[in-house]
C-alpha cells in the first residue's frame, strides 16, 4: 500500500535503533530509545502560500533526516510503523 501525504506532510520510516552503546554495552529492547533519524518515503504537494501558490519542499524522497522524539504521528501500514509529520517538524537533512 502506498501512503500519499497531503500538503506539506511527509512520510518517514525510522532508522533502526543502536543495539550497542559506544562503550560496547548491549542494550535490551526496554532500554532502547526510539531513533530520531529516518528516511523520507514520500512527500506531499507542498505548503499552500497566501497567494495560492505552492511552496517547494526542502526535503525530497530518500533524504536521511533528523527530527525530535515527539514529532509526527505514528501509523501502521502493512505491519510497518511509519511517521507522518509536517515538514516543519524536520530539524535537519544528513548528507
Amino acid at each position: 500500500m502506498n501512503v500519499v501525504p497531503l500538503g506539506d506532510k511527509v512520510v518517514i520510516r525510522r532508522l533502526d535503533a543502536d543495539e550497542v552503546t559506544a562503550g560496547g554495552i548491549v542494550l535490551p529492547d526496554s532500554a532502547k530509545e526510539k531513533p530520531k533519524q529516518g528516511r523520507v518515503l514520500s512527500i506531499g504537494d507542498g505548503k499552500r502560500l497566501r497567494d495560492g501558490n505552492l511552496a517547494k519542499h526542502q526535503v525530497s524522497e530518500g533524504d536521511r533526516v533528523i527530527f525530535s522524539s515527539y514529532s509526527g504521528m505514528e501509523v501502521l501500514v502493512d505491519d510497518e510503523e511509519l511517521l507522518v509529520m509536517s515538514e516543519d517538524e524536520i530539524l535537519a537533512i544528513m548528507k
